[in-house]
């Protein structure tokens, strides 16, 4: 439980000075990825013969995977509009 805390909170300090939105996806899937890690150790110290832990950790590698693929649609778009992936320059698209 130690592990996925320390985790979670080495990776969202990494994720709120991004400027890039590519690592700040990356950031989100490791956030994703240590929450999916508290669900099977809560459910291996609470439940040890039941598991719902591991069944949520695997919907929501489900949905962080289709979350991973409209977001690289989402900076595909943005590229071709503006030719960079910065979050600064997003505000370009506003007009």
């Amino acid at each position: 439980m130690f592990f996925p805390s320390i985790f979670f909170s080495a990776v969202f300090c990494g994720f709120s000075p991004r400027r890039n939105t590519l690592a700040i996806l990356i950031s989100i899937e490791l956030i994703l990825n240590a929450t999916d890690i508290n669900f099977a150790v809560f459910n291996r110290f609470l439940f040890p013969g039941g598991l719902e832990g591991y069944f949520f950790s695997l919907f929501s590698i489900a949905i962080s995977a289709a979350e991973t693929a409209v977001a690289i649609a989402i900076m595909i778009n943005i590229y071709r509009n503006i030719r960079s992936i910065q979050v600064n320059k997003l505000d370009e698209m506003k007009w």
